[in-house]
């Protein structure tokens, strides 16, 4: 049995202190980072379930409060119409500039960590899908995981919906698994193809699996919540993990 412990950082960025939970093994020792990105709604109660999941199969988690400039540090927003409205309207209010300071901040961090390997990943899930793959552009990502990623494939993210992530597609040298819900009407047949076709063109190490799902099938609450799916997927996210950064710690 593996004993999980939780804390708070409060990481400096360029726009702010920045509240970052970390999850990781109570044992003392040195274990690889995973950099966990929320949905919109930010560190709720799946977010930290999924945190806890992640840590006990021997990763340090570190999870951003990813509009710490916005909301008081400890904000979680419901997942109700109100907090859905507030989440998208923050989704496109942050400068996409600002998003990617923040998960640089992140990553610095547990590559500091003294009970960290420094062998590095991501995972992200719905918006926070969207971040991880950006956040995959950075070298010392070796394996990122996106669970149903919105707004890749029309350019809708930060401020003004102009974000270059397509674009960038090719700058993501770790290996890359893209899950998708076939019936999330959030991310339709072409959106998907139109990002698979980026990453062929630019020779990404890709793992793509489309499952018979909607949109938040990984959340475990709610109607959507597919708990088959959702365990064959996590297990599909830890293989990538334990062969891209475990391997070797």
């Amino acid at each position: 049995m593996i004993v999980i412990d939780t804390e708070h950082v409060d990481l400096t960025t360029p726009t702010g202190s920045m509240r970052t939970h970390i999850v990781r093994p109570a044992a003392p020792g040195r274990y690889p980072g995973i950099m966990l990105f929320s949905e919109i709604f930010q560190v709720t109660a799946p977010i930290r379930r999924t945190a806890l999941q992640l840590a006990g199969h021997g990763y340090v988690v570190a999870v951003p409060e990813v509009y710490h400039e916005y909301e008081p540090a400890g904000t979680v927003l419901k997942y109700d119409q109100e907090g859905s409205d507030r989440g998208n309207a923050l989704k496109t209010t942050k400068p996409v500039q600002a998003y990617d300071d923040d998960a640089r901040a992140v990553l610095a961090h547990l590559a500091a960590r003294e009970d960290c390997t420094g062998r590095l990943g991501v995972m992200g899930i719905c918006m926070g899908g969207h971040l991880a793959f950006r956040a995959a552009m950075n070298p010392e990502v070796l394996g990122t995981v996106c669970f149903y990623a919105t707004d890749i494939h029309k350019g809708g993210l930060g401020e003004g919906m102009r974000d270059n992530s397509m674009a960038r597609a090719g700058e993501i040298k770790g290996e890359l698994l893209m899950v998708w819900g076939r019936q999330d009407p959030h991310i339709p047949t072409e959106g998907r193809m139109k990002v698979l076709e980026r990453l062929n063109e630019v020779g990404t190490r890709l793992n793509w699996h489309e499952v018979n799902g909607a949109h938040a099938f990984l959340r475990d609450e709610g109607v959507r919540y597919d708990p088959e799916l959702a365990n064959s997927m996590f297990g599909l996210a830890l293989d990538l993990f334990h062969r891209s950064i475990a391997v070797g710690a």
